[in-house]
């Protein structure tokens, strides 16, 4: 059996509660694709997207509801070691990617403060214009769900307000287009397992700029020390992950002193004689 053959049949069957029935699950619940969807699929070059793709392929290849997908990837400006190894990433996974070149990598060398927040908002443009190219109507990102309960503590801690990523949204800027997150229920751990079990290797980050990225005063990440801090809380309560993740599913309006909704903040005072 070829490679491929055998990786595709591990999110079947080895992986199939772990990660292909909660991607299942989650294009069904917050119906992320659609009859005649037409889906950019964005490949970073990492676990994360690989896995996706190989999901939507599988889902496209035996799923009842037609659909189009294409798998992207844009180069920012990786250095050739980077690119030649997506490229081969590719080859191995059988997965069609078409590349296309950006200077991002340039125009944020430039940049002293923030230069990660830059260059994410200058990808999702870039993603967001090679959609409407190519006549898609939605884009696929690979942010799985510890990405979603890490930005829940992440908005809480840093950001002063309670917030996640969504498992779709429309664009602001580009009408007609959505954002779906395909692993949204699919946990990193799940992820990593399956990478080593078919003893697969992927580039990470792959940007000269990511030692400086979202930095606090003594130094260390963001995101990594609200990992950390999740790691730390599952060993005296292991469910603590999946009880995050259900608090944005279950809000007490009742017991909320504030709420924001279309930019216009709320008090509980507005409704606290009715």
């Amino acid at each position: 059996m070829e490679k491929y053959k055998e990786i595709e049949r591990s999110i079947i069957k080895t992986y199939r509660k772990e990660i292909w029935s909660k991607f299942i699950k989650a294009v069904k619940n917050y119906q992320l694709i659609q009859e005649n969807d037409k889906i950019m699929v964005c490949i970073s070059g990492g676990k994360d997207s690989f896995l996706m793709a190989k999901c939507i392929q599988e889902l496209q290849r035996h799923g009842r509801v037609p659909f189009e997908a294409h798998y992207v990837v844009m180069d920012p400006g990786y250095n050739s070691y980077n690119r030649d190894f997506i490229e081969d990433n590719a080859d191995l996974l059988n997965v069609p990617i078409k590349i296309f070149e950006s200077n991002i990598f340039d125009v944020v060398s430039t940049v002293d403060k923030s230069p990660c927040y830059l260059c994410a908002k200058m990808r999702r443009g870039y993603l967001y214009s090679k959609a409407q190219e190519l006549g898609c109507n939605k884009i696929a990102l690979g942010h799985h769900f510890d990405d979603v309960i890490e930005t829940i503590l992440l908005s809480m801690f840093y950001g002063s307000e309670i917030k996640t990523m969504m498992p779709k949204l429309h664009s602001e800027n580009f009408e007609g287009l959505e954002l779906i997150r395909p692993l949204y229920l699919v946990k990193e751990e799940s992820i990593i397992s399956w990478r080593k079990h078919n003893d697969l290797t992927f580039i990470n980050c792959a940007c000269r700029f990511t030692e400086g990225c979202f930095l606090i005063n003594d130094g260390t990440s963001k995101r990594k020390e609200v990992k950390e801090l999740i790691k730390t809380m599952k060993q005296v309560n292991p469910n603590v992950d999946q009880n995050i993740f259900k608090a944005l599913d279950n809000v007490n309006l009742d017991c909320i002193l504030g709420t924001k909704k279309d930019k216009v903040n709320h008090s509980f005072l507005e409704d606290y004689e009715k």
